[in-house]
């Protein structure tokens, strides 16, 4: 059976282009990088050509790149790096797991989107107090796709005296960011098609960042730990690869109005607002998402109903429901998540295993009529 991966906002395959240029440094560049003999200085060259890979792709300064061992470690650096002790932090109630957990024993504000998934920029003025150290909102939702406007955002938290952090690991590669309006920005390997266990922070010149990870003065103090010399050799490479964003759009949304056309009672989460190319969320009445996960599996294709690092909660996206959707409703959702690979043929013989499902699992659903 064929299989076709349709999940790309959990993880993304490595490319062959990185692999390619992965290999050489996990053979040759075994040197530690903070070593002043040739073996060492070979791993610094290969670390510091994909620091500068980095921030060409970001538009920043090499200087400004943390490496790290993924956005987790980036959204909890950005975040606990920022906050000290009696200081408020203004987050929203959809980011990530990693910001979420990240400000869970600190004083935080956590804005509510409206129903499409944007943040109000009055509510977040409002939210912002003298104390408020740090503004931590995400540029792309991981389960709606929805892209906030994070330049307008960041200048309502600077007007408030505060640093903005945001979480660009859906966004990275799919929607242009303007660095010189952030100070933190999140992004992650393997989601850009290197692997897992590497990331990186982007930390804007001039702020104070307290490492939360101690031992030698790697990453210019800010994130002690021998470097992960091959790991940021991938990244840098898939921060070079050309992605056809454009073609991205153009098949989700012959996806969206396949299923729609389709599959009666079917609604696209967050349709109104502003989203990456890559991501449609949509739900099926009547029908449980993991069950339609798994009618999707055995027919050979990989989506997900909802974030990864969610799956296998019986509760329902904190996410869905934040932009008011009912329990029921935010269970029976599904996010197809296209990437690298996908072809429209895929996305043809996608609908119509859809459309299949929906009407098999209706069938046998006793609160579908």
């Amino acid at each position: 059976m064929e299989r076709y991966y349709f999940d790309h906002n959990a993880t993304t395959p490595v490319a062959p282009a990185v692999i390619d240029a992965m290999l050489p440094v996990l053979r040759d560049g075994f040197g530690n990088a903070s070593s002043i003999h040739q073996p060492g200085q070979q791993a610094k060259q290969a670390l510091e050509r994909a620091r500068r890979q980095t921030a060409n792709f970001l538009g920043c300064s090499p200087k400004e790149i943390v490496f790290t061992s993924g956005g987790t470690e980036s959204d909890n650096l950005a975040v606990l790096g920022i906050v000290r002790p009696g200081q408020h932090v203004v987050t929203t109630a959809i980011e990530h797991p990693a910001v979420l957990a990240a400000c869970r024993n600190l004083d935080a504000t956590y804005l509510v989107p409206d129903a499409r998934g944007l943040i109000s920029p009055d509510d977040l003025r409002a939210a912002i107090r003298p104390a408020t150290a740090l503004v931590s909102i995400m540029h792309a939702n991981n389960e709606l796709g929805v892209v906030q406007d994070i330049e307008a955002l960041a200048a309502i938290a600077h007007d408030g005296g505060a640093v903005f952090h945001s979480d660009g690991v859906q966004a990275a590669g799919k929607v242009p960011v303007n660095l010189k309006a952030i100070d933190l920005y999140s992004i992650s390997g393997h989601k850009l098609n290197a692997p897992k266990g590497i990331g990186a922070l982007y930390v804007r010149q001039g702020i104070e960042l307290y490492p939360r990870q101690f031992g030698g003065r790697h990453e210019q103090g800010r994130r002690g730990g021998t470097e992960n010399v091959p790991g940021a050799a991938a990244l840098g490479a898939a921060c070079e690869l050309v992605r056809d964003c454009d073609g991205l759009a153009a098949m989700t949304a012959r996806l969206e109005k396949g299923i729609l056309d389709r599959v009666p009672q079917a609604v696209v989460n967050g349709a109104a607002a502003p989203r990456v190319p890559n991501t449609t969320n949509i739900r099926f009445a009547g029908i449980e998402g993991e069950a339609m996960v798994i009618a999707l599996d055995l027919r050979g294709f990989a989506v997900s109903s909802g974030a990864a690092c969610s799956s296998g909660a019986v509760e329902p996206s904190h996410v869905l429901m934040a932009i008011g959707l009912t329990r029921e409703e935010a269970k029976a959702s599904i996010r197809f998540s296209l990437g690298l690979g996908n072809t429209v043929e895929q996305v043809d013989a996608l609908i119509e295993a859809v459309a299949a499902s929906a009407a098999h699992l209706r069938r046998l659903s006793p609160v579908y009529a």
